[in-house]
C-alpha cells in the first residue's frame, strides 16, 4: 500500500449542501476503489491566487489515503468530470 495526498478545491460559489455532497462523493471514490482514508484537513473557503472559470474563491481540502497504484488513476478520472471540482492534485507521499 502506498500513501497519497489529494489536494482538492471545490467551487466557492456552490451552496453548502452541494459542497458537502461533492466532498462526500470524492471520499466515496477513494473508498470504492479500495483506498483507506487516513486523514482529512478542511482548510475552509480561501481566495484563489488567480481566477479559474470566473471563480475567485474555493473550498480547500487535503485528504491523505493509503491505496495501491490504481486508485489514484481511477479517482483522478472521476474528478476530471466532476463539475464542482475546479482543481485537484494527487501526490504520492514518500517515506
Amino acid at each position: 500500500m502506498n500513501k497519497y495526498e489529494l489536494a482538492l478545491v471545490i467551487n466557492g460559489k456552490v451552496e453548502e449542501d452541494v459542497k458537502t455532497a461533492t466532498f462526500e462523493k470524492v471520499q466515496e471514490y477513494i473508498t470504492r476503489f479500495g483506498g483507506n482514508i487516513t486523514k482529512v484537513d478542511e482548510w475552509g473557503k480561501k481566495r484563489l491566487a488567480y481566477e479559474i472559470k470566473k471563480v475567485k474563491e474555493g473550498f480547500y481540502y487535503i485528504i491523505q489515503f493509503e491505496a495501491d497504484n490504481t486508485v489514484p488513476i481511477e479517482v483522478e478520472s472521476r474528478l476530471r468530470i466532476t463539475e464542482q471540482v475546479i482543481r485537484f492534485l494527487i501526490t504520492r507521499i514518500e517515506e
